[in-house]
């Protein structure tokens, strides 16, 4: 049996007519960049995500890029965030100008820990980024509270979160901006890169709107130095037309998940810890296991897609060396780094793969 980390061609047939026909009309209409597609498309993510505004950009790296720029993080500034991400977090703060703070993470939820930001900061912190991992939001109330106390702006990474909640309120709603990706791997994927930022900050809504555009407004008029991160009608047509079944993919990932964790129910498995004040979007199922790159290889020789998020924590990356973190300074990442592995969950699979999926994994490990 093969059982792919994730089968999008699966989701694709299911849609496929009403996708084909939605792209061909905006190829019809040739109204190719931004238009009313993109229009609707940023009113219903905004209504999905209990926001005022939202502002339709080219990836999820670009939404964290056009956030920090429009805030005027650059030069100077400090951005306190986690070393246990993809590096679009952190490559963002470095591309704005910015020094990245690392703080190390929740070992239960993988999520920053609110615990530990107070000691990062100084009076050059400007923005905390907390990162909502693998379709969980982070502990939001603790770390607005220390925003707060301190006047910082909060961007959410939701890039792997959307229509998660945290205490009933959604991702992206909580803080002074919350940025998504429509990755195709994502729950809601576009057929090529696209993202979105959303707030409820009005005056920040309209310096993000004019920021995606080179910062012009009026045309060929520039207030700001911003940059090209315009979302293509293609993307949002075939993003409405998924829009509608994303809380049902997103159940059924739920549904993959509760098989999971009962079935590795006192076993050496860790299954994913869920905060009881979240609802998580499982973007990744996240398990830890002894012998985590052995269990890998198993898995590949018996047709089972599986991946590691993230082998190498961010303050140990080549490119992050000038901030002179070493091994050991954030222990918790590291030791993530050397034990989680993603397996399927998404909600096309049927339950012979399932079973298959489990079943292989203890008899590796068993």
């Amino acid at each position: 049996m093969q059982v792919p980390l994730l089968d999008l061609k699966a989701q694709y047939a299911t849609i496929k007519d009403e996708v084909l026909a939605a792209v061909s009309e905006v190829l019809e209409s040739q109204r190719c960049i931004g238009g009313p597609k993109v229009a609707e498309l940023e009113e219903k993510i905004a209504a999905i995500s209990d926001s005022r505004f939202a502002v339709g950009v080219s990836s999820g790296t670009d939404a964290i890029l056009n956030s920090l720029m429009s805030l005027d993080i650059g030069v100077g500034d400090e951005v306190i965030t986690t070393p246990f991400t993809f590096f679009a977090t952190v490559g963002c703060i470095a591309r704005a100008g910015a020094r990245p703070v690392f703080v190390d993470i929740d070992p239960k939820t993988f999520n920053i820990d609110p615990a530990l930001f107070e000691s990062a900061i100084t009076e050059k912190t400007k923005v905390i980024m907390p990162v909502h991992l693998f379709g969980q939001m982070s502990d939001m109330d603790p770390i607005m509270e220390i925003a707060n106390k301190y006047n910082l702006a909060v961007i959410e990474d939701a890039a792997q979160s959307i229509t998660s909640t945290y205490k009933g309120r959604k991702a992206g709603s909580i803080g002074t901006a919350g940025c998504f990706s429509f990755f195709p791997s994502k729950n809601l994927g576009g057929i090529g890169d696209g993202g979105m930022i959303v707030t409820n900050d009005e005056q920040l809504y309209e310096r993000l709107f004019v920021m995606r555009n080179h910062g012009s407004k009026p045309k060929y008029y520039h207030k700001y130095i911003g940059g090209n991160f315009r979302l293509d009608a293609v993307q949002a047509a075939a993003l409405l037309v998924k829009l509608p079944h994303l809380n049902e993919w997103s159940q059924g990932r739920r549904h993959n998940a509760a098989y999971y964790d009962k079935r590795f129910a006192g076993t050496v498995i860790k299954t994913p810890y869920i905060n009881p004040d979240c609802v998580t979007i499982y973007n990744q199922y996240v398990i830890r296991v002894p012998r985590r790159d052995e269990v890998a290889a198993y898995l590949s020789e018996k047709n089972i897609g599986c991946a590691i998020y993230y082998p190498v924590p961010l303050h140990l990356q080549e490119c992050f060396s000038y901030l002179g973190y070493k091994e050991g300074d954030f222990p918790e990442s590291e030791k993530a780094a050397k034990e989680v592995l993603a397996i399927p969950v998404y909600p096309e699979l049927t339950d012979e793969q399932l079973q298959y999926v489990a079943s292989k994994i203890e008899e590796f490990v068993r």
